[in-house]
Formats: C-alpha cells, structure tokens, sequence
C-alpha cells in the first residue's frame, strides 16, 4: 500500500539527516522533494502545494529539541499536516435508525455490491447487529444474483424482487421488510453506471429521498486515484454523501486518492477495502494511515487485530503446557490458525515499523504458512506433542510425506525451539508484555 510514495517520502526526508538544524534552504529542497512525491502519487497539484506551503511555514522557525534530528522534526510536521489532510479524526457510521437505513452509491465496478456485503458482515459481527441487505440493481446482468452469493458467504439475508423494475419501491419494500422481520439495519445496494449520467443521479437521489437513509456513502476505487477523487466531486454535488469508501486500497501503490479526497468533497473517508475476504474492511483511521505512508507502520491496528482473534480460554491452556513444558505441534499450529484470520500477510507486515522498507520487493505470500502446516500435518500425533522424538529417520518421512526437504523440516523444529523459548521467557508479563513491547517500537 502506497509504497512509491512512501519511498519517495523517505527519500525527500533523508535532504535533513545530518543537518544540526532547520532553515530555509534545506526546508525548501525538502518541500521541493515532498510535493514532487505528492504529484507523483497522482495527488491534486493545488492540494500538493498548499500542502507544502503548509509544511515549509510550520517548519521554518521551529526550534529542534536535543533530543530531536531535524529530519525527525521534519517527519512529524510532515505526518500531523497528512492526518488533517485526510480528515484529522476517525468518523463513525450513524446507526441511529430504526432500521437504520444505509445506502450504497458509486461507479460501475468500484467494488460496491462486494462492500455492501462486507459492511453487513462488519456490522453483524463487530457491532451486533441484525443487518438485511436490499438489491436494488435492476440494469446489470447477474447484479441479484451475485448479491444473494455475498450475503450467503456472511450469513446475512438479502431482499430482492426480480418481478419489480422499479429500484425506488424496490428500496421501500426492502426497508418494510426489515422493519416486518426485526433487522435493525438495512443496507440498499444500488446501480451503478460506467460513467456519471443524469438518469443514474435522479434515481439515486429519488431513492434518498423515498427512504431518507441515515447514511449515503460513495464507494470508489482508490486506484483510479484522481478519477476517483473527480467523480466523488460530481456525485457529491448531486447527492451530498455523508462519507466516502476507498476499495481496493490494498493494490494501490500511490495514494493519491486517500490523499486529497476529503480535501476536495469536504466528506470523510469512513472505510476502506483492504482485500478480497469479506473480512478485508477497515475503518478509516488518518492519523494510522499517515504513520504507514511515511513507513512507521501501524502498530495499533495490528494489536487491535490480533486482540479481534485471542481466545483467553485457548490462551490459559496455553501458558499452563508452557509451564510444563509440553506446548507441542498442534499448539503451534493453533497459533498459525489465528494469526491468518488477522488479515493477508502483507497488510500485516506492512503494520510492522521498517518491515515494509526491509522486506521491499519481496513478495509475501498469504500461503506462507503453506509448507509449515503440512509439515506438521504429517506428523503423528505423538510426535506432535512430544517434538523431541523427532529424530532423523521420522524426519526424513515428515519430509517425505509433506512434499518438502529434511532442511525445512530442520528449520521448522529451529524456529519451534525458538518460539517455545520467546514464551517462557514472556510467560510472567504475558499479552500486557508483548503488548507494551509492540508499543516501543514505535
């Protein structure tokens, strides 16, 4: 995510390292590099100005601390401007409605019937709710049907009327069908179009004004970067969204988009599409998204994520075979299984401070636990519980009978012995440990 800016970034940064201070001629080239940065990353050239202006004005004249660099200083002007930027706070959905009626808008091919589906597993699953969603595309082929299969992969029902041409009733009948069945949101799945016409911007706005939703938000790919940012321009004019949704945030390399969107339409982003699961949704955060462009990471996300996945039940079990020495394969392999409901191996390691920047050009696959599951799933369940009978007859079958060499199967037992250690070492300050450690290396 946003890599080339990132490099760029750190690149217009690295003019001040080794300068003992700021001034108006290093403070220029700076600026110079950053707005080159932002225009490169598809960032609106009068947004990128003003950006840098703002930068340079703040910069200029700041005293650096003993304990600060002035690159760092630089970093942090740098990174607080970009937070506003993109909207200072994170802002919440309004789930005030009795339903609360939430309705879905955008382009052709932004990703918004996939969204649809992920807001209702989101709100199902992290906020409680009793979510319904309601087609109302009746122009492109297969659009019902590929909305019933979201809501079937999440659990969640869907209202539909192939018989009903008509998306405004269509939208009202959905809403009284929610209210009838006891589901307390309701999200409305619209057409779209392959560009911005008059006849998709009336029946959109006929259908905000027959179900007066709560929220109406605009779904966008973030990778079409200033295209996305012009038609959220074109559609706010007509419909004034509450709040914008970046799809597909995961594949783009520039930012510009999540950049200077809310600068332009004056709406937050709310949320953003990180994946193709229907887990992969997140909830806008500038101040996070800021420290990840300029290569900090994200260290809060990650913890929120893996605390999304502990299971303290699991856990005591857990420390008491640490404590007796008998934490084995299948332990492990438990722990495997929570860390890849976490989210795809790259969005994580790009969470990680200077992981992104080391691990450059490597390409980290979601299938990386792959080769460790299957060695372990070829072994026996004694051998599982007692690693050390591991010897190098049963380790050249495990090898065998896993498609891998005795050399991997090596490594693994290495990095087993590894871990088991890091945790009885960690046992006494447990998760708070490991916690305040992850906040140190911020």
């Amino acid at each position: 995510m946003f890599d080339n800016l990132s490099d760029k970034l750190d690149k217009a940064m690295h003019v001040l390292r080794g300068h003992g201070q700021i001034t108006e001629i290093n403070v220029a080239e700076t600026t110079k590099e950053i707005r080159r940065a932002l225009l490169d990353a598809d960032v609106n050239f009068k947004i990128a100005k003003e950006f840098t202006n703002t930068v340079r004005d703040k910069a200029i004249g700041q005293n650096v601390l003993t304990t600060l660099q002035p690159g760092q200083l630089m970093t942090k002007i740098v990174k607080d401007e970009l937070t506003e930027l993109m909207g200072g706070d994170a802002e919440g959905i309004d789930l005030s409605g009795n339903p609360s009626v939430i309705l879905m808008s955008g382009l052709q091919g932004s990703g918004k019937t996939t969204f649809s589906g992920k807001l209702a597993n989101f709100l199902k699953t992290k906020k409680s709710k009793n979510p319904l969603l309601v087609a109302c595309d009746v122009y492109r082929p297969a659009a019902i049907d590929q909305l019933h299969v979201v809501g079937d992969q999440i659990g969640v029902p869907v209202y539909s009327d192939k018989e009903n041409s008509d998306p405004v009733s269509l939208a009202q009948a959905g809403v009284a069908h929610a209210k009838a069945n006891g589901h307390n949101v309701v999200i409305i799945d619209t057409a779209g179009r392959l560009a911005v016409d008059e006849a998709m911007m009336t029946e959109i706005a006929n259908i905000r004004n027959a179900v007066t939703p709560q929220e109406v938000l605009f779904v966008v790919d973030a990778m079409t970067g200033q295209d996305a940012v012009n038609t959220a321009k074109a559609f706010n004019e007509v419909l004034d969204f509450d709040g914008v949704i970046l799809t597909k945030l995961d594949g783009d390399t520039r930012g510009g988009a999540a950049i200077s969107i809310k600068s332009v339409v004056n709406k937050p982003i709310k949320f953003i599409g990180t994946g193709e699961k229907m887990d992969a949704i997140d909830i806008f955060y500038p101040s996070r998204m800021a420290d990840r462009i300029l290569g900090m990471g994200d260290v809060v996300s990650l913890v929120e994520r893996a605390q999304e996945q502990f299971d303290e039940e699991q856990a005591r079990k857990i420390q008491k075979k640490i404590a007796k020495n008998t934490f084995g394969f299948d332990d492990f392999l438990s722990q495997i299984q929570q860390i890849k409901k976490m989210g795809s191996m790259k969005d994580l390691v790009g969470m990680i401070p200077g992981a992104g920047k080391a691990l450059k050009g490597m390409d980290i696959d979601d299938d990386a636990f792959k080769h460790i599951e299957a060695i372990i799933y070829s072994m026996t369940p004694e051998e599982r519980s007692t690693p050390s009978k591991l010897d190098a007859r049963r380790k050249k079958r495990i090898a065998k009978g896993s498609g891998t060499s005795i050399q991997e199967v090596n490594q693994l037992l290495k990095q087993f012995h590894q871990m088991s250690k890091m945790m009885k070492m960690m046992q006494g300050g447990g998760g708070k440990k490991m916690m305040q450690m992850m906040q140190n290396m911020r």
